[in-house]
């Protein structure tokens, strides 16, 4: 399925999609570290840069750590990607001029900026990545000895696209890029209507 824009974009917003088919290659410190430099660079409130990445690459002793705290369902397929990173968001902030730290509203979102900057680099340097939110957060808590006051987000599964032969019948089938819904049914001018939907 060809995807349909209804405006002109760069192609790399269409390009993208979070596959899970991977070939179990390996990827360097530095190939990995490229992917957080450009996160580093998302915006967030205050520049207070909440995100917190920590990863596992394929092929080393964390490996098998990381993968165990995904459900057995995206174990499945993530087994097979070249490294694991957990998104974490730090809950509190020190407003400019302030002493006290208080409640980072926006923490959770400026992360996510973060994951979507690292993702577009991914798809930039040919490497796909799919983010996990299927995942058992205390176990990730737990074997990564997050501390209180840090919200465990999200895992990302970064690697390079394999056939998706490799995948199940169940998921074959659905390893395609998939579509959008049409701008008209989530922006709208001067107030609320939308559907329901």
């Amino acid at each position: 399925m060809a995807r349909q824009i209804e405006n002109d974009v760069n192609s790399i917003f269409v390009e993208r999609w979070s596959p899970r088919a991977f070939d179990e290659s390996t990827l360097s410190v530095a190939e990995l570290s490229r992917l957080f430099e450009a996160a580093r660079w998302a915006p967030s409130a205050y520049n207070a840069q909440p995100w917190r990445f920590i990863h596992a690459r394929r092929g080393t002793p964390q490996w098998e750590q990381f993968l165990d705290f995904l459900i057995p369902y995206n174990r499945g397929w993530a087994q097979r990607a070249s490294a694991l990173v957990v998104a974490i968001s730090k809950e509190d902030i020190v407003p400019p001029g302030k002493t006290e730290a208080i409640r980072n509203g926006s923490h959770s979102y400026d992360t996510g900026a973060a994951v979507a900057y690292l993702i577009l680099q991914a798809h930039l340097a040919g490497l796909a990545a799919h983010v996990i939110t299927g995942i058992d957060k205390e176990k990730a808590r737990a074997t990564l000895d997050v501390p209180a006051g840090y919200q465990i987000e999200s895992t990302i599964a970064i690697g390079r696209k394999a056939s998706p032969d490799v995948l199940g019948d169940d998921l074959k089938a659905r390893e395609a890029p998939n579509d959008r819904r049409p701008l008209a049914s989530f922006v709208a001018e001067g107030k609320f209507s939308f559907g329901e939907n």
